[in-house]
This record gives structure tokens, C-alpha cells and sequence, in this order.
């Protein structure tokens, strides 16, 4: 049987950074400016993007322990 390559906490830190990027498009989209130019477009979602992307790294490099 192969070792899965990826241990839980790497999974459940994929999903908040998933979660964490459909928020940030979700901002985007509510912008109520024109072409989107407001804050909201231009400063806060793409920052939950980033942060986003940033999440998603961290759970694909975190490096599981192992149990005993």
C-alpha cells in the first residue's frame, strides 16, 4: 500500500486557501465602482488572493510528522 503524499492538515489547508480564494473573486465581483476600481477591487481582494495562493503553498510544502 503507498503512502499518501499529503497528511490531513495538508488537506484541510488546501481547502481554507480554496476557501480563502473564492472569497477574494467573490470581493472582486461586489465592487460596486465602476470597471471595479473601488477599494474593495483594488486593494482588499486582491490581498485575500495573495493570501490565498500564499495558504495554498504553505499546505503543499508543509511536510506532515510522522506518528510512531
Amino acid at each position: 500500500m503507498s503512502k499518501l503524499p499529503f497528511g490531513k492538515k495538508n488537506y484541510q489547508w488546501m481547502v481554507i486557501g480554496l476557501v480563502t480564494i473564492a472569497i477574494g473573486f467573490t470581493f472582486m465581483s461586489l465592487d460596486k465602482e465602476q470597471h471595479g476600481f473601488g477599494f474593495i477591487g483594488l486593494t482588499l481582494a486582491p490581498i485575500v488572493v495573495v493570501a490565498g495562493f500564499i495558504i495554498e503553498a504553505f499546505a503543499i510544502l508543509h511536510t506532515p510528522k510522522e506518528k510512531d
